[in-house]
């Protein structure tokens, strides 16, 4: 009976330096890394509460239509009509800007 193949069998086995020993010293050196950049990536994402108002301003139909477009578009289009769009909308915006669950309204993924 022969023996069953192996994919190991076609290539040659490298072996890396170090090995586990290294990997976790990398990683017990840089907790405090992690966390001024978890600090950091917090401050670049809005909080629930936050989203409740974005949310909000998402299904107040009074503002017109937002399929197709950004929340700050559409802010500024109520804005330009006289609807009187709430500023804090505006703040939050302003703030998150590079967030795309702050950019983009509920709908954004369906298809028009």
């Amino acid at each position: 009976m022969s023996r069953k193949r192996l994919i190991t069998d076609s290539f040659q086995v490298v072996k890396k330096e170090g090995g586990r020993e290294e990997r976790k010293a990398a990683q017990a050196q840089s907790p405090s890394q992690d966390l001024v950049q978890a600090e950091s990536h917090l401050q670049d994402t809005a909080q629930p509460d936050e989203l409740e108002i974005l949310k909000q301003f998402d299904l107040s139909w009074q503002y017109g239509p937002c399929t197709g477009i950004t929340r700050m578009q559409r802010w500024e289009r109520a804005k330009f009509l006289g609807l009187n769009p709430p500023t804090t909308v505006q703040d939050l915006l302003l703030k998150y800007n590079k967030d795309p669950f702050v950019i983009y309204s509920l709908w954004h993924e369906y298809t028009l």
